[in-house]
């Protein structure tokens, strides 16, 4: 239930449309549904304006069933599953026929948000194999009702080829980087952009990369200023960190 559906509720109590008793069924799904398994926080999306995304790894192909039949019946905006597999998404399909599910990042998109035209998001990723947290970034940006543009394979040993996209970085209201290896990219988008940059280093890499620790590091440390980082691997978390700052604007 979000701002409007509840500004809505109380708009047909107070004109008798409905009555307490209609009001008080419905507010039972506020703050959460306890499925046992799971309590889901319909609350969340009031709060924060998004709705609780549904973590796939593990949880049952039912479980994680059960949980996005109770946000789509109780939910407006997007319905998500991260890291989903192909079994839970056929359990999804069983509920939600045109749910969508996009392998490269493992995401199931159960229902996407209306468009949102706050601003336009650019994705740039360094490399190939960088693609699959750049997807999660974007298609959750897109699934959350957000313009998106991507930058792929911009990574720093062909600095050309990003600055062949320089009036896409300048008139982007937030860049979102992809990278990993040294995680250069990050302090290289941070220097030429006057918009919010979200690094996401990830787990690509040889040894000395250990699992993303050390573009993690990299962009920590980076000397550009307003160069925010989250979790290695973590595209979902940098899309909605992307939206919320659009959302309050």
């Amino acid at each position: 239930m979000d701002e409007n559906s509840l500004r809505n509720l109380l708009d047909r109590l107070q004109s008798g449309r409905i009555g307490i008793d209609e009001a008080v069924d419905e507010l039972r799904f506020l703050p959460y549904a306890d499925l046992g398994m799971a309590k889901v926080d319909h609350h969340r999306e009031l709060r924060s304006g998004f709705a609780e995304a549904i973590y796939g790894p593990g949880k049952t192909p039912a479980q994680v069933a059960a949980v996005c039949r109770e946000l789509l019946n109780h939910s407006n905006g997007a319905v998500l599953v991260t890291r989903a597999d192909p079994n839970q998404y056929k359990a999804v399909l069983e509920i939600e026929p045109e749910a969508l599910y996009y392998s490269e990042p493992k995401l199931i998109v159960a229902r996407a948000a209306e468009d949102n035209p706050t601003g336009v998001v650019l994705v740039a990723s360094a490399g190939t194999a960088d693609q699959p947290v750049a997807e999660e970034a974007a298609l959750t940006l897109e699934a959350l009702g957000t313009k998106v543009e991507r930058l792929r394979d911009v990574g720093v040993a062909g600095l050309h080829r990003l600055l062949a996209h320089r009036e896409s970085l300048q008139q982007a209201d937030i860049v979102i980087v992809i990278a990993g290896m040294e995680g250069a990219l990050a302090s290289i988008v941070g220097g030429l952009v006057a918009a919010p940059v979200i690094a996401v280093p990830t787990s690509v890499g040889y040894g000395a990369g250990a699992g993303g620790i050390t573009p993690l590091l990299a962009m920590l440390n980076s000397c550009a200023p307003g160069v925010a980082v989250v979790n290695i691997d973590n595209g979902f978390g940098a899309a909605v960190f992307a939206a919320t700052i659009l959302n309050s604007r």
